[in-house]
Order: C-alpha cells, then sequence, then structure tokens
C-alpha cells in the first residue's frame, strides 16, 4: 500500500510566482512527498503525491489560473485497474 496515493500535477498561470514560497507552503501545510515546483513568475508546473489532492488544488487557485490538471490513483495503478 502507497503512503500516498494520488499523484497530482497541474500547472498555475499567474503574476509574481515564486517556485520557493509554493514549495515551502506545500511542504509546511500539506501532506505528501514527491514535491516539484518548477517555473518561473508567470508560470509554475507541480508533481506532488498526496492523499489530499483537493487541498493541493485549493491552494493553488489561490494563487492564479490552474490548468491541465492531472490527478492520478497510483493505488489502482499499481492493481493494474485504469481510471
Amino acid at each position: 500500500m502507497l503512503e500516498f496515493r494520488y499523484d497530482t500535477q497541474l500547472l498555475i498561470e499567474g503574476e509574481g510566482l515564486d517556485e520557493d514560497a509554493i514549495t515551502d507552503y506545500i511542504t509546511e501545510n500539506l501532506k505528501g512527498d514527491c514535491l516539484l515546483a518548477v517555473g518561473d513568475e508567470d508560470m509554475i508546473k507541480i508533481h506532488f503525491h498526496t492523499n489530499e489532492p483537493w487541498e493541493l488544488l485549493k491552494y493553488a487557485a489561490s494563487l492564479g489560473e490552474i490548468y491541465d490538471i492531472v490527478v492520478e490513483d497510483m493505488d489502482r495503478q499499481s492493481r493494474g485497474l485504469h481510471g
């Protein structure tokens, strides 16, 4: 069984985005692992494994427009199931 079930990926488009501040917020406030937050002040790509993807989406939406959202259930994938 995986500790963090959902592989969550998205793009944030905004102004004055700070990948270090975003990384710090996620690390300090959300439970998960395998965090990547890369980009520039206009666009950040996030990759994060968590059990509460809605919390990441809520935070990201507070920073700007979010899109290309992918939430994959890694537990289902490990059992050979789709969806």
